[in-house]
């Protein structure tokens, strides 16, 4: 007579990304030394923003570090990203977390840029905070998944009472719309210009060109004030195609649009590439294009680098510069400028800059010399630190509300001047 089996089942049950995080994390008890951790919080954003391929961007973003052996990547059942690694991979890791904020950057949670960064990615140090850590990873590991869906809408509930105040999101329907309705709809009440200048030690500006753009905030109180046009950055990013076409048509008729001296504006690759860009380079003198600066977007470029560079060799064979916008201090040291083809750089000013002290003004200072002090613009100048702080760590140039007032303050003394003049010789 046969003996009965009493081993158990072959199969069992598979152990979930928290558990094995938290093995991992005992694992690492006795030799925690020089180990950090990140939790790129994705279950924070709005339902509609966690698209698949981008959730699929994000732990593609890791795959370097984890192949040279730097850290172990674990994803959560709520989709977080939890990442530990070695400390001397510390700055790889700040850039990777940069890129992901700049995937999902069209999310509510960033509306406050400081509050939403510090939910969405947070920091930890495992050698010294292993006890407190481990109790957070235990707690996870504990959490049965219907927990962590009910947790999850209730975030959800709560960024959309938030949201209400911001209007509604922008919908396929409603950019079909809007995209009509743009075609015959007179834009040049909407076209604001505003001066990058060089400006000396007395905070005298000397103007370098201008940037001529279609102001949002305008255009959606004219056009659709209950809609959040930038809810949705995909469809956003369709919308300003859209716009790109219109300033190229006001640009090309020198009737609708005149201009004098050089100037700049936002452009998405997809228009390059177009025939109506086509159209707009066939309209223009080979010395107007000498004197336009076309400035793109780093996700922009990110999304399709095959036909960035396609476009980039265009554009630049044409005789037309390029400026790569929408830079801040953390995101800077991700480019180098000469690799992308660009002529110029913007970074935005934040005060951020100045708390960061000596280090933070050392790591900035290194950057504008491997960029090239000539090439870097400082954007979003709303007071005089931005540009004592921007001189300091050597920018030359400067862009913003602050530098309009300079150069309204240099108009006047120089229209005085000219009075004083006339009274003179009279």
């Amino acid at each position: 007579m046969a003996k009965a089996s009493t081993s158990q089942p072959t199969h069992h049950r598979r152990r979930t990304q928290e558990q094995l995080l938290l093995e991992y994390m005992y694992r690492l008890e006795t030799r925690r030394e020089g180990r950090l951790a990140v939790r790129i919080s994705i279950s924070e954003l709005m339902p509609a923003n966690k698209r698949e391929h981008h959730i699929r961007a994000a732990i593609n973003s890791f795959e370097g570090l984890v192949s040279d052996l730097q850290g172990q990547l674990f994803t959560l059942n709520n989709q977080d990203l939890f990442f530990v690694y070695k400390a001397d991979a510390h700055h790889r890791v700040e850039d990777v977390g940069q890129k992901i904020k700049f995937l999902f950057g069209d999310d509510p949670l960033f509306d406050n840029q400081d509050e939403g960064e510090a939910k969405f990615i947070q920091w930890f140090d495992v050698e010294n905070d292993y006890g407190e850590l481990l109790k957070h990873i235990q707690e996870l590991a504990e959490e049965k998944p219907e927990e962590t869906k009910t947790k999850t809408r209730s975030n959800v509930r709560a960024q959309l009472k938030a949201r209400q105040d911001h209007g509604s999101p922008l919908t396929p329907e409603i950019l079909g719309r809007a995209v009509k309705a743009l075609k015959r709809t007179d834009l040049s009440n909407l076209v604001r210009r505003q001066f990058v200048c060089s400006v000396n030690k007395k905070l005298i500006p000397e103007q370098i060109f201008s940037e001529i753009y279609i102001s949002i905030n305008d255009l959606r109180q004219t056009m659709l004030p209950e809609i959040n046009l930038t809810s949705n950055r995909w469809l956003f990013q369709h919308l300003t195609e859209s716009l790109d076409r219109r300033i190229l048509s006001m640009l090309s008729k020198s009737d609708q649009f005149s201009f004098s001296g050089d100037i700049s504006f936002n452009v998405n690759v997809s228009t390059i590439l177009s025939p109506e860009f086509m159209q707009f380079d066939e309209n223009i003198s080979a010395a107007k294009r000498g004197s336009m600066v076309l400035e793109l977007q780093p996700l922009d470029i990110f999304s399709d680098m095959g036909a960035f560079l396609f476009a980039r060799e265009f554009v630049r064979e044409k005789g037309y510069r390029l400026c790569l916008d929408g830079l801040n201090h953390q995101t800077m040291r991700m480019f180098d400028r000469a690799r992308v083809g660009a002529d110029f750089v913007k970074v935005h000013w934040s005060p951020e800059l100045v708390d960061g002290g000596e280090e933070t003004m050392e790591r900035i200072q290194g950057m504008i010399e491997d960029a090239g002090k000539e090439t870097v613009i400082m954007t979003r100048c709303d007071n005089r630190e931005s540009v004592d702080y921007g001189r300091s760590v050597g920018i030359k140039m400067f862009q913003g509300h602050f530098i309009e007032q300079l150069i309204a303050e240099d108009d006047r003394r120089r229209q005085l001047l000219k009075l004083k003049h006339r009274i003179e010789r009279s």
